[in-house]
């Protein structure tokens, strides 16, 4: 039997985010402005500009039901959902047609555990998509004490196609709400209607009902199946207290409104990636405006403003994860993330080297400081948090090999070339013919002149990896070049330039092509088109000097063998 997934027709299951609930009144000619200021706000995802110009527009034109629901997203993006429910009953007085401001409402009355009103909203046709309406009114009517009307609520989702795991898994929360664990656990197990595939958070309440069923081992045996046996603190957690027999509580769902909460997360990573990212936040911040300790909405908030280029709201919202929980280092290296994007480059950098110092013992805390530090070109400063996470790692494996490739650049760009090319040999023993470490160990070897016969061969195998890289087939023509082969240097040439049109080295290669097979006028027009586009300066100078006095000139000043003698490797 197939496993039942719960992202399966999840377009056309929840309905599509909806534009303003009535024709909107043009704006008065004063207001113009900021109308406009309003819109572009809010088409840019600014919740915050965008909520404060609503509601200016609002103390001139309180009832008008399209400003009304641009107020309503912006609000509900804040996750300012008191606001966004009052905004939302005006638009329910004007009998307007909202699919956010139902949301809003939802939100409003399962915080208030009003089961009734949500019962009899549905019931008067208020509706914010087939599935959302469906889990939201069994868990109602558990919530208003018809527990025979919740289950068969969720038995008719878990018939209609596409929507059966949806069905499943809220059916199992709510039995295992009511501690009915054994029918939560044929559920889950697939005994009752056939595997389901459930999020992270699901497998846990998983091995939760296993340990109210005295099942630990049970519960131990799925964690380690499920996730394997990486470092993880709420993981790691759950096995010490599994393994010394301790009955874990089940609190993933505890109260109607707690499922309530659990339906709008559950639908959100269902959304993630097949919905507007901004439309997804919606029921994140549902999520946590029912649940504030629900650490797992609250992260994928914060990713979410992320990606709608909104570091400010997701590092507030990253903040929220306290120093105790398990995700906390995930949100700090999540908040500086959100810091280095404002350009708060020192506050970031602060806040991974507390976290290293709090939660040193984490190969991911580790890397996360290392990348910081070889991001900002702090080499010496990457490689002892390299150092620690590899030391961390134990015994390396297959997905390990980037750490080494960052250690190795590190040690690269701090002069190190024998601890550089042992770092990038066992990323290759670990991750063979990957293309990125092939390409950078190659060029680093043409560039200063050793090993060109390996070091063509292997950019020769990252080209056939990744044909389309302009990078790598740069690297491919430099080899050529280096080797005196200049005919053949050509045409990668040509084709890196083509890949990367407005990248300086690139563009200063080709220019040293043209300069070696003879096309002087070429190679001067491809070294001023190289200085225009912002090389670095000790680079920039070189290619000024190849301007003024040409490519054998800068050669014979440096010291390098002249072109006609490269031919030869030395």
């Amino acid at each position: 039997m197939p496993i039942l997934s719960i992202r399966p027709l999840i377009a056309v299951a929840l309905a599509a985010f909806v534009q303003p609930a009535l024709a909107q009144d043009a704006p008065k000619a004063e207001d113009a402005g900021a109308y406009l200021a309003a819109r572009v706000a809010i088409s840019e995802n600014d919740f915050r500009e965008a909520a404060a110009w609503y509601d200016r527009l609002m103390q001139t034109a309180p009832a008008d039901a399209g400003l009304l629901d641009g107020a309503v997203i912006a609000n509900m993006g804040l996750g300012d959902i008191d606001k966004a429910a009052t905004l939302a009953r005006k638009i329910e007085a004007a009998k307007g047609n909202s699919q956010v401001a139902w949301l809003a409402l939802i939100a409003d009355k399962a915080r208030k555990e009003d089961y009734a009103g949500l019962i009899a909203d549905q019931q008067a046709g208020h509706s914010a998509g087939k599935l959302l309406d469906g889990l939201v009114l069994a868990w109602a009517q558990l919530g208003n004490g018809n527990m025979t009307d919740a289950l068969a609520g969720f038995d008719a989702l878990a018939k209609t196609p596409g929507l059966e795991a949806f069905g499943l898994y809220h059916k199992a929360l709510a039995l295992a709400s009511a501690g009915d664990f054994e029918g939560a656990d044929n559920i889950l197990s697939g005994r009752d209607a056939g595997p389901i595939s459930v999020m992270r958070r699901g497998v846990i309440a998983h091995a939760q009902i296993l340990s109210q069923l005295e099942r630990n081992s049970d519960a131990l045996a799925l964690i380690d199946r499920t996730f394997g046996p990486d470092p993880d603190p709420q993981l790691d957690s759950l096995r010490q207290r599994l393994k010394a027999g301790e009955t874990l509580p089940f609190d993933t769902v505890t109260t109607a409104r707690d499922g309530i909460a659990e339906v709008f997360f559950t639908l959100a990573t269902a959304l993630r990636g097949e919905a507007d990212d901004a439309f997804t936040l919606l029921y994140t911040r549902i999520t946590t405006a029912l649940r504030p300790d629900h650490e797992e909405a609250a992260l994928l908030s914060a990713g979410l403003l992320e990606s709608l280029d909104q570091p400010a709201l997701a590092e507030e919202t990253y903040a929220t994860i306290p120093p105790e929980s398990p995700a906390y280092h995930v949100a700090e290296i999540g908040r500086a993330d959100a810091l280095l994007a404002q350009g708060k480059t020192d506050a970031s950098i602060e806040v991974l080297q507390s976290l290293a110092r709090s939660h040193g013992n984490l190969v991911a805390v580790q890397t996360a400081l290392g990348d910081a530090m070889r991001r900002q070109e702090r080499f010496a400063d990457a490689i002892p948090a390299y150092d620690a996470a590899i030391k961390l790692l134990g015994t390396p494996e297959r997905r390990d090999w980037g750490l080494f490739y960052a250690r190795g650049i590190s040690y690269e760009r701090t002069g190190k070339f024998t601890e550089f090319e042992a770092d990038l040999r066992r990323a290759l023993e670990l991750e063979p013919d990957q293309p990125q470490v092939l390409n950078y160990l190659g060029y680093s070897f043409i560039d200063r002149g050793e090993n060109l016969d390996e070091a063509l061969k292997m950019i020769q195998t990252a080209v056939s990896k990744q044909p389309d890289a302009g990078y790598i087939i740069d690297s491919l023509a430099w080899a050529y070049f280096r080797l005196g082969q200049y005919d053949k240097a050509v045409e990668p040439m040509e084709k890196a330039s083509l890949l990367e049109p407005v990248d300086p080295i690139v563009t200063d290669h080709l220019g040293d092509v043209y300069w070696a097979v003879g096309r002087q006028r070429e190679a001067r027009f491809q070294w001023h088109r190289a200085l225009s586009f912002n090389p670095e300066e000790k680079d920039a100078n070189r290619i000024r000097a190849k301007l003024e006095k040409g490519l054998d000139a800068v050669l014979a000043e440096e010291g390098a063998k002249p072109l006609a003698d490269v031919a030869d490797g030395n």
